[in-house]
């Protein structure tokens, strides 16, 4: 079976290289007994990489069994997946067979294996170098005969060096590791997968399919998918149940997206500014600083027309230039955008020497003018600080933060 014959046949949307990549590598092993760690992040779909294997195997008339070890108490894992035998613990009325016993001759999955206890991952490995099981209560082995398919989105190798997890156990389950991308990797699938979902859920609910307009498909893409095609999938079943109006525009849509990230978003204004695209501990300060430089731009402006229209003589033309610093206004790289000294802030376009905010007001610290427009914005909003950050261009959650480190209630 070729790819796209794969992807019909387990119904996976999409053409990204990377996605492409991980269903060859699992038809590739798919003949052998090669064990297989499927990594990626939560609500990928990693799920269809077993699928593919275990149907592309040998093994297909056999059991595949999926196991969810990090749903499994700490207490019974061993007795879910290995066995007991009558009497090994409290409640153990009878012998019991475990997952592996179950999956004998076939392939189990095990989603989360990186949540296995220390003493449980002893255990597995047993499985992994001699295929040997050992029922809890039991002294006695028994051989089977199992493929195994792990799959985590944690930091394997990150749990080994904080000894969370078995450096042997790791080498042992990850002879092939199978990633996948996450959906904001895959931007040109997102909208394709919205279609499918809008399609699966017309017909179960018996209702006409959603459809997006062009700027809700901006949105769609643009959107970071912590969730990934999960959370993709959720979405787009709440607006098939309650939208009435099937026409999805940008501004409904955004009311399903939590947290939008606004510095992911199409540019909509030419002042960076009023896109809210903050993303260190000095947001607001950059934005007071622009604020400033606005201002100075204005009155330079408002000097230049007088001295235009003859109301002032050359000591006032002298008068703008001092008031203007318009030397502390360079041209830096565009690409660039991080604090450079304790005088300058680098914003993107321009750099503005923080001198000239002082010189419009000495005795008023940067700090202070921090807080007094956040004491401001609430008080605008009648304290709904949703609104009020959206007025000050940063996230609820950096607002709370900031309400918190200045103690203002």
């Amino acid at each position: 079976m070729n790819i796209q014959e794969i992807k019909q046949r387990f119904g996976i949307i999409g053409s990204n290289e990377v996605l492409d990549r991980a269903i060859f590598k699992a038809i590739q092993v798919a003949p052998t007994d090669i064990s297989v760690l499927v990594t990626g992040e939560s609500g990928v779909g990693k799920e269809a990489i077993p699928k593919i294997i275990h149907h592309l195997s040998h093994r297909k008339h056999s059991p595949l069994i999926a196991v969810n070890c990090g749903a499994i108490p700490e207490g019974t894992i061993d007795s879910e997946l290995f066995g007991h035998e009558k009497g090994s613990f409290t409640g153990a009325t009878g012998a019991r067979k475990g997952y592996f016993e179950e999956a004998d001759n076939g392939t189990i999955f095990m989603d989360e294996v990186g949540e296995l206890p220390l003493g449980t991952q002893v255990r597995l490995l047993r499985v992994l170098e001699n295929g040997e099981i050992i029922r809890v209560g039991s002294s006695k082995s028994q051989k089977i005969n199992v493929r195994i398919v792990g799959a985590t989105n944690a930091d394997m190798i990150r749990g080994i060096e904080k000894n969370e997890f078995r450096e042997d156990l790791y080498y042992r389950l990850n002879t092939v590791e199978i990633n996948l991308p996450p959906l904001r990797d895959r931007k040109g699938d997102i909208h394709l997968l919205f279609r499918k979902f809008a399609q699966d859920f017309a017909q179960k609910y018996r209702v006409p399919g959603v459809h997006l307009s062009q700027e809700a498909v901006r949105v769609l893409e643009s959107y970071r998918w912590p969730g990934n095609i999960r959370q993709l999938r959720n979405l787009v079943e709440q607006l098939c149940v309650i939208e009435n109006d099937k026409e999805i525009d940008a501004e409904v849509l955004r009311n399903y997206i939590p947290e939008i990230d606004r510095s992911n978003l199409p540019a909509r204004m030419e002042n960076p500014v009023s896109q809210g695209e903050f993303k260190t501990e000095r947001e607001i300060l950059y934005k007071v600083l622009f604020d400033l430089r606005s201002d100075i731009s204005n009155l330079k402006n408002a000097v230049q027309s007088i001295i235009k229209s003859g109301g002032v003589n050359e000591s006032s033309e002298s008068m703008e230039t001092s008031i203007i610093h318009h030397d502390s206004l360079r041209r830096v790289d565009p690409s660039s955008s991080s604090l450079s000294s304790d005088n300058e802030i680098v914003s993107g376009e321009e750099t503005l020497d923080v001198e000239s905010a002082e010189d419009l007001d000495e005795s008023l610290s940067l700090q202070d003018l921090e807080i007094e427009m956040i004491k401001k914005a609430i008080e605008r909003h009648s304290g709904r600080r949703k609104e009020a950050a959206e007025e000050l261009g940063i996230s609820e959650r950096t607002l709370y933060r900031k309400i918190k480190q200045y103690d203002l209630g």
